[in-house]
């Protein structure tokens, strides 16, 4: 991709004020809001839960891009489209038939994408990856945000890039965690495509310019 895409990750937001943060997003270059539904099993922490995201929906002008650390996520997809979600990515530790579940994703009208852990390499994709409209690279661990930049990850992108040119796809590449200025300009030289960033924007004195700086990575 030429543009990078940037997606505001809402658990850095602040709860108590989140139509002002939704309405901030709105108002910057992000593209996405990304929304990461935790379930307190998959990952030691639970976030978002339906009503939330249906009142984020209401007010959210850009797509909703739901990252679901959750445990058997097929359950539940029809009722995240219903709940606004454009995109629906699905941890491949949490998904015993992954193929099913992309597809099932995909018939419901979303763009479908796996989410691999940190210690999970991308080797694991060799099968799947033609399947996949995007893949998201976890730069952390799942369950909480602020947490430090993993090196290793920027090693990662170049790998699945190479998987996916070899493969003659358009796979988009995704990375959340630890995304910062300095850390988005490396992931965007290795091959990534779309930054999530939390603390990062949430945390800064003005986030609208913080997210068009990070817009203008190339």
């Amino acid at each position: 991709m030429n543009n990078i895409l940037i997606a505001p990750s809402l658990l850095a937001a602040d709860f108590a004020n989140l139509q002002r943060d939704i309405e901030m997003v709105n108002a910057s270059d992000a593209d996405w809001f990304h929304i990461d539904v935790m379930d307190g099993h998959f990952v030691p922490n639970i976030s978002f839960g339906m009503p939330v995201i249906e009142a984020i929906n209401r007010h959210a002008k850009k797509p909703l891009d739901v990252h679901l650390m959750i445990e058997k996520p097929e359950r539940y997809l029809a009722e995240f489209k219903k709940l606004g979600a454009a995109n629906i990515t699905v941890h491949y530790e949490a998904c015993t038939h992954l193929h099913r579940t992309l597809q099932q994703i995909k018939d419901l009208g979303c763009l479908a994408g796996v989410v691999l852990n940190p210690a999970t390499p991308v080797s694991v994709l060799e099968e799947i990856l033609p399947d996949c409209e995007m893949v998201l690279l976890m730069s952390v661990n799942p369950g909480y945000g602020g947490q430090k930049f993993i090196e290793s990850t920027y090693d990662k992108v170049r790998k699945l890039r190479t998987m996916i040119q070899e493969k003659g796809l358009n796979t988009l590449i995704e990375i959340d965690g630890g995304v910062n200025q300095e850390t988005g300009q490396k992931l965007v030289d290795a091959g990534a495509d779309i930054l999530i960033a939390g603390s990062y924007v949430f945390g800064a004195k003005d986030p609208i310019e913080t997210i068009a700086n990070l817009k203008k990575i190339k």
